[in-house]
């Protein structure tokens, strides 16, 4: 199922340089990269994701009529430039790491290769799409981490910065391990369980609070997650023992119990405690309420008797790395590499791949960027994803998304899957590349004298 982007939500100067490479004739092979300059502080690691979005983007890359009607009359471009976008069309190449793949600074995650206006115009959307996916499945994965055995669900649409960032959380966090999600949308589109107890307000619609949980059970008597924290936690737990015996002399039982407030760790403790006095061993503590990986690994570490976590806020803005220093850079024109060389901003030249060796153990244990051409140890990571404008392959489930995630996951060493800042990982930049950098400077440096 795909929502089609307007071709205009884009930045303006897309497309005005889009008008000036037509007036000039400038329409030979472009080569951009899409890539993260810095490692966030926090962060030891990345999990590629977005690619899917960005072929259906690229797939579906058309003006309508009313945008080149608009385009035509706004006053900013001549009409030979409009008339010429109407038959505008992705026709390019696309390379890329799968989703799910673990990556480190300055490595290529995608690479486009088409002529240049439309290569150009693609950049605003492709950085949209896999900085945002790529940081909460980086956000996410370290939950999933500390978490490793406890039901995660995202509860994050309601504070998203927008309904297609709570869309893509969902997709991004299920990557990375997350069990399910509480965006109902999320498990139509891509059948990612779904998972929801009540509100609040349920509660406080009911004179009665175990009216209100009564009422719920018989409403959904094989699902029901009862929240119990709205007036007293501890007595809230006591009156559902009495309810729990009425009702399972119906066939109705209570599958668990949610937490939202105050110290998570002793309520748990101490409804676990009322829990299994009363019989309800089964019933599961969820839990949730403003957590993040240090507030699970708090939890965990305390070995508080808690099932689950739904995660919304903090996980779905990457509230403490809330965006990423990422770049989609012009690397090759006209069949010669190009390169930046701003302050603190340069870049590597020239088609890219990076291969990845592993120890005896399978752990992964180094990468080496280099050119194209350069075949170095290892397994290269960026593989065929779209040639002449469409896909190579069918959409590929989300499950299996997921199984290449964390099979990476695996395969990462354990100073890296800590929360703490561990040394970088070691990505070698070939002789090769680094010839090529020197070429080009010297080329740059020769047209500029």
């Amino acid at each position: 199922m795909t929502d089609r982007t307007s071709a205009l939500l884009t930045d303006l100067y897309q497309l005005t340089m889009l008008q000036a490479y037509f007036d000039q004739g400038m329409n030979d092979i472009a080569v951009f990269e899409f890539f993260v300059r810095k490692m966030p502080e926090q962060r030891n690691f990345f999990v590629a994701a977005g690619l899917e979005q960005v072929v259906d983007f690229l797939e579906n890359l058309a003006f309508t009529d009313e945008e080149i009607d608009w385009l035509a009359g706004c006053g900013r471009f001549h009409q030979r430039f409009v008339d010429s976008l109407a038959t505008m069309r992705f026709t390019g190449s696309v390379q890329a790491m799968p989703e799910g793949t673990i990556f480190f600074p300055d490595e290529p995650i995608l690479r486009v290769i088409a002529p240049i206006p439309q290569a150009q115009l693609a950049e605003t959307r492709i950085i949209n799409l896999l900085q945002f996916q790529t940081m909460v499945a980086s956000k996410a994965v370290r939950m999933r981490l500390v978490a490793p055995q406890k039901l995660l669900v995202d509860f994050g649409l309601r504070r998203a910065h927008g309904a297609e960032a709570g869309l893509l959380s969902a997709r991004a966090s299920y990557i990375v391990g997350f069990d399910g999600t509480a965006t109902v949308l999320a498990g139509m589109r891509w059948n990612i369980p779904l998972y929801g107890t009540m509100a609040h307000s349920f509660i406080q619609a009911h004179e009665r609070e175990t009216e209100a949980f009564e009422h719920f059970a018989r409403s959904h008597p094989h699902a029901s997650t009862l929240l119990i924290d709205t007036y007293d936690t501890e007595a809230a737990a006591r009156n559902l023992i009495p309810l729990s015996r009425k009702l399972a002399r119906e066939g109705v039982s209570i599958q668990g119990v949610r937490l939202d407030s105050g110290d998570l760790a002793e309520h748990g403790r101490r409804v676990r405690r009322i829990l299994d006095a009363g019989g309800l061993n089964d019933a599961r503590i969820f839990a949730s309420s403003n957590l993040d990986e240090y507030k699970l690994k708090q939890l965990v570490d305390a070995g508080a008797p808690i099932d689950g976590f739904g995660v919304g806020t903090r996980m779905n803005t990457s509230a403490d790395a809330p965006y990423l220093d990422c770049a989609y850079k012009l690397q090759e024109y006209a069949g010669l590499a190009r390169r930046k060389r701003s302050e603190g901003k340069a870049t590597w030249p020239g088609r890219k791949q990076v291969y990845r060796s592993h120890d005896a153990n399978g752990q992964i244990c180094g990468d080496i960027l280099t050119t194209e051409d350069d075949i170095q140890p290892g397994m290269p990571l960026l593989v065929p994803v779209m040639e002449a404008g469409r896909r190579l392959a069918v959409v590929r489930p989300l499950e299996s998304i997921r199984e290449h995630a964390l099979a990476g996951l695996s395969k990462l060493p354990e100073e890296l899957r800590e929360l703490a800042h561990a040394p970088p990982y070691s990505v070698i930049v070939s002789e090769k590349l680094r010839a090529l950098a020197a070429a080009v400077d010297q080329r740059t440096d020769s047209a500029l004298a």
